[in-house]
């Protein structure tokens, strides 16, 4: 049973009913704006499933300028209190400070940022006694027992696409020259807080013989690193970035690899991948990975499932068209995502749906219809967008989203217990 109840939600925070939504939800950050969620793979509830990590934007109306600092508070789901326990600079605009919890409800982990050197860094925060240390790595996702973390280089990310790393001056943006052997997937023990190159990408170029130069010449670096359940196996967004591309023409590749950076594996190359696809996780169990992906040629984004080696690919639901950021429930037939506001089940008013698939049943219904159209996107590549990132709360009943009512950033939670057969309330 979830900790949180709906009775204990409605005497907090106000309820969300617009568009006649099939689930209850409440909006936790009601009285400011400007906060979002961290992305859609992790909870950004507690473990225990009170607590709920956030970060402020400090601004919303243009681009943050480097240096600035956003807030990182707690949200007390039992309570309705909510208190900011740290400011950060080493922030971006779509997946904030990248807060993570630890182990337990005391620790929380996300990134600061050190603007004499524009280096980033992480820091463990202990929200019992108020204590900070400064790690050597930086944060991009925290191993389900707050062991060890694990990153990409995080200025880099800046040069595919701007919004998931930290706001630096462009001219401090160190570049990759091809494959290199310093650069790759990075990660830090947080007892320690010392940080290793666990495998390069030099290594995993050359052991996975990959090869992008038909799409012209070009350079490696890593992206969205993600650890597996069991924090024994790390799924890593290799791309690859044509000298003479935009922040649209990138080419991906996924590896998977030990948590000591030992068998390395394929678990989606470029080819199938830029048919169409976007957006992969692991499942719950830790087994296999799951993905939007055109199964086939002029086919369409379909919602599928692999091995982390690639092998036994399955099409999860024949006639559901993949979007957004998909979840699997550990039941195994449920998911949850969102849709980009361009993708075909989106409104045409700014608002697109929380959709719940049973991917056995080969059903969908929207759960939620919710706007998420900011007063400002950003300049071209739209990086101050918003994006639901719908994501499982530790219980898989509550679900995060954010939206952005008034053209303004906040975080919402929903209730999805009647659609995955907890009704307790």
């Amino acid at each position: 049973m979830s900790l949180i109840t709906r009775s204990t939600l409605d005497a907090n925070f106000p309820r969300y009913d617009a568009f006649g939504s099939e689930v209850p939800a409440w909006c936790v950050t009601p009285e400011e704006t400007g906060f979002i969620h961290r992305f859609f793979e992790t909870s950004p509830i507690s473990p225990s499933g009170r607590y709920l990590a956030v970060t402020k934007l400090p601004v919303e109306d243009r681009l943050p300028k480097p240096g600035e600092a956003a807030r990182i508070a707690v949200v007390d789901l039992m309570t309705g209190e909510r208190e900011a326990v740290a400011t950060t600079s080493g922030w971006d605009t779509q997946m904030g400070a990248h807060v993570h919890w630890g182990k337990d409800d005391a620790e929380l982990y996300f990134n600061d940022l050190d603007t004499a050197k524009w280096e980033p860094y992480g820091v463990q925060l202990d929200l019992t006694t108020g204590t900070r240390r400064e790690l050597c790595g930086t944060v991009y996702d925290v191993s389900s027992n707050g062991d060890r973390l694990a990153s990409p280089d995080l200025l880099k990310t800046r040069t595919t696409q701007a919004g998931y790393g930290s706001i630096v001056p462009d001219e401090v943006i160190p570049r990759n020259d091809g494959t290199p052997d310093d650069d790759g997937l990075f990660v830090t023990d947080t007892e320690t807080g010392e940080t290793e190159l666990v495998v390069s990408i030099a290594k995993i170029v050359d052991e996975l013989d990959i090869d992008c130069s038909n799409h012209g010449p070009g350079d490696y670096y890593g992206w969205h690193t993600m650890w597996c359940p069991g924090a024994d196996h790390l799924l890593f967004h290799l791309r690859y970035w044509p000298e003479t591309g935009d922040w649209t023409r990138w080419v991906s590749n996924l590896i998977s690899v030990r948590a000591d950076g030992s068998d390395i594996q394929l678990a989606m190359p470029s080819e199938p991948w830029q048919r169409g696809g976007h957006h992969h996780r692991w499942s719950p169990d830790g087994t296999r990975v799951t993905m939007n992906l055109s199964p086939a040629e002029g086919e369409p984004i379909r919602f599928v499932s692999f091995n982390p080696d690639g092998s036994d690919l399955r099409v999860l639901a024949d006639d559901i068209v993949g979007s957004g950021h998909p979840s699997l429930h550990p039941d195994g037939r449920s998911l949850i995502t969102d849709a980009y506001p361009w993708e075909d089940m989106a409104y045409d008013d700014g608002t697109v749906p929380i959709r719940f698939v049973d991917v056995e049943a080969g059903t969908e219904r929207n759960a939620l219809r919710i706007p998420t159209t900011p007063v400002y996107t950003g300049e071209g590549d739209k990086r101050m967008r918003v994006d639901p990132h719908p994501a499982w709360g530790p219980d898989y009943r509550f679900v995060v989203f954010n939206a952005c009512p008034d053209g303004h950033r906040k975080v919402f939670v929903a209730d999805f217990g009647d659609l995955v057969g907890d009704s307790s309330i």
